[in-house]
């Protein structure tokens, strides 16, 4: 029998006692200690002394909680909390209390709401006595709570391996909860492993204090994952963040520069957003640090001095993508994740069959390439980060396949953790197809080999891919495509790539006899479709837009010509109308043009070698010059191409 089951029964048996039977006399009375030996399980109210929970009861939180003055609250390992949803749910440790979260690795301490929705209670707040810039006992917008005095050493206990899902209700119009608020909090307080999941609002957030923590993972959190304010200075060692849903920052910095330190650092985002904001005259120093997937990585909100962020040594840079590899590794939170991370890296070698999970994001730390034999299946919905570097890319050998399922409505994307043209190495696809280089010809990348004398080879299909970011540099004379096809087989299906930002070219095709539909190219800063080796496939529907600061053209073809098609072409320039070039053809090369627009470029054609001008057909016609006035057909309708905005 559990214990609070044998209190309730000699409570029973004494009260049957006391009221029916005349032999339980005075000498035998049960009398009953005014602290209630049942076990409490609804959390409110205040603690005026020490208290144990009991890891096989479940606790509620029904409204405030609050560790009063010395008081301490210990919350055994396994020990679950939960909340109901209101705005005055909320467990706070009040100046001169405590609070001891003794959870382990393998019995995590949960805190959550009834509910599981983000924003139903208050998660847990601490009031220290450490400095603040607001000053000695300080109005909390909590509740009243006092925090702030001169304490930098003070002490609200310890708190380990703590998970806390659901926090950020809503306090006013103006302000809501986090899911952990440290008020002033001291240098003798120890917190580390602590993970604040699905939150309304901020995951931390430091007002004032020196409290350090180390190994923070916070996932989901809607407002930013770390705010810090009132000149807090302590330092947080592992910190690892996730965004898939929309938030504000990962961090977010206010109000005076106490310096606190960041060590270790590694925020991951699918879904772009701001890194790092600081706000005012605000800073840190950050050792480590690693952002992939952000739109912006460095905001200073109020223009306030980038001198006061230091970034491994260095004042930071906004231009900067800082991807590089996590510096955190994500196994540090496998006791919050339930071993059901969705974040993984990428392997460098697939021999068997991989198929990737839509759920997870998926991190590039280096090459990844897919053997002979080996196949990748990527579904719809997938989304790839790569690191930043010139080692970085996927590539599919010879003999190996791989199989992008995206679809219109989600497809699957591959772009750089920095979000700048020439961060990585985008896709690269090796086939036994034919080229003019011969049979097993070295690649200029990793030493790849390709070509043979199978033009139907098939190395998969590739179907609503978005590529961003690519093009990094490989040497002094070479630089990665978006996406490249080493002598790639008519048995290869392609269909619905975007390649955007790039700094090299969206496509290229080093012989082979690949064809592909409904290519979209957007700001490349070399060519959009480059080809060479004798390529003789064909591209169906392509829409290219050089709307870029520079670039080299839309198209160039170079070397002998094996006579491509191109069906349905239309090339607009915004960068700088009527300047640049359109089509340029090197050597002998050539194609065949059916229904083909461009629009306000400097030269139409450029036979840069001066090759002949009859190797270039429009509409069954070949070209007599390359002023030729027939470059007017009907635009590519790409009013339902959703798939290129992700």
């Amino acid at each position: 029998m559990k214990m609070e089951n044998f209190k309730k029964f000699a409570i029973s048996i004494a009260a049957v006692c006391t009221l029916f039977l005349s032999g339980c006399g005075s000498d035998d009375d049960f009398t009953q200690e005014d602290d209630d030996p049942i076990e409490n399980s609804q959390l409110t109210g205040a603690l005026e002394t020490d208290r144990i929970l009991d890891p096989t009861v479940q606790y509620t939180v029904t409204g405030p909680y609050l560790i009063k003055t010395g008081a301490k609250l210990t919350i055994p390992a396994g020990t679950v909390i939960v909340s109901q949803t209101g705005t005055d749910r909320y467990i706070a440790v009040e100046q001169g209390g405590k609070i001891d979260v003794q959870g382990t690795s393998s019995s995590p301490v949960v805190m959550r709401s009834e509910s599981n929705n983000s924003g139903d209670w208050g998660g847990l707040l601490l009031c220290g006595k450490a400095r603040t810039t607001e000053g000695v006992n300080v109005i909390a917008e909590v509740g009243g709570l006092i925090y702030g005095g001169n304490d930098d050493a003070d002490n609200s206990g310890s708190i380990d391996y703590l998970i806390i899902r659901n926090a950020g209700a809503q306090i006013n119009t103006e302000s809501q909860y986090n899911g952990l608020t440290l008020y002033s909090v001291g240098s003798g307080t120890r917190i580390s492993n602590v993970a604040v999941l699905d939150g309304a609002d901020d995951g931390v957030e430091f007002f004032g204090g020196t409290v350090s923590a180390t190994n923070l993972y916070f996932e989901n959190n809607e407002d930013d994952a770390v705010d810090w304010t009132e000149g807090w200075n302590g330092t947080a060692t592992n910190t690892y963040v996730s965004h898939s849903k929309p938030f504000s920052t990962a961090v977010e910095a206010d109000g005076d520069n106490g310096n606190p330190k960041l060590v270790n650092f590694t925020a991951v985002s699918t879904v772009g957003g701001t890194a790092l904001q600081f706000k005012k005259q605000s800073g840190a120093t950050i050792t480590g640090l690693s952002l992939l997937g952000y739109t912006t990585r460095i905001d200073m909100k109020d223009d306030g001095p980038l001198s006061n962020v230091i970034i491994d040594g260095e004042i930071a840079d906004p231009s900067n993508g800082y991807g590089n590899p996590p510096t955190v590794d994500l196994s540090l939170f496998s006791w919050a994740t339930e071993n059901n991370s969705d974040t993984s890296i990428l392997p460098n070698a697939i021999t068997n069959t991989m198929e990737l999970d839509p759920s997870v994001l998926y991190l590039l730390q280096g090459t990844t390439l897919v053997k002979s034999g080996g196949k990748l299946i990527i579904p719809a919905g997938t989304v790839i980060i790569s690191s930043t570097g010139t080692d970085k890319y996927i590539a599919v050998e010879q003999g190996g396949k791989i199989e992008i399922n995206g679809t219109n409505e989600s497809p699957v994307v591959m772009k750089s953790a920095g979000g700048n043209p020439g961060d990585w190495g985008g896709l690269l696809l090796c086939g036994e197809g034919v080229t003019t280089e011969g049979v097993d010809a070295i690649a200029e990348v990793g030493g790849l080999i390709y070509g043979g004398t199978n033009n139907n080879d098939n190395s998969g299909s590739i179907e609503y891919l978005v590529i961003r970011g690519a093009g990094a540099q490989i040497n002094s004379e070479s630089q990665y495509n978006g996406l490249t096809l080493y002598a790639v087989g008519s048995g290869t299906s392609i269909s619905n790539v975007a390649v955007i930002d790039g700094a090299d070219d969206g496509i290229e095709f080093f012989g082979g006899a690949a064809s592909a539909t409904d290519l979209y190219f957007e700001n490349n800063e070399d060519d959009s479709v480059d080809w060479t080796e004798g390529w003789n496939g064909t591209i169906t529907n392509t829409y290219i837009l050089n709307n870029g600061p520079s670039f080299s053209t839309a198209l160039e073809g170079d070397g002998d010509n094996n006579n491509p098609s191109f069906v349905n072409l239309t090339a607009i320039n915004t960068s700088s109308p009527g300047t640049g070039i359109a089509l340029q053809f090197k050597k002998q090369s050539g194609g065949t043009f059916t229904n083909i627009l461009l629009t306000d470029y400097g030269t139409n054609v450029d036979m840069k070698d001066n090759g002949p001008v009859e190797n270039i057909i429009v509409n069954g016609v070949p070209l007599t010059t390359p002023e030729d006035d027939v470059f007017n057909g009907t635009p590519v309708d790409i009013s339902g191409w959703d798939w290129i905005s992700n």
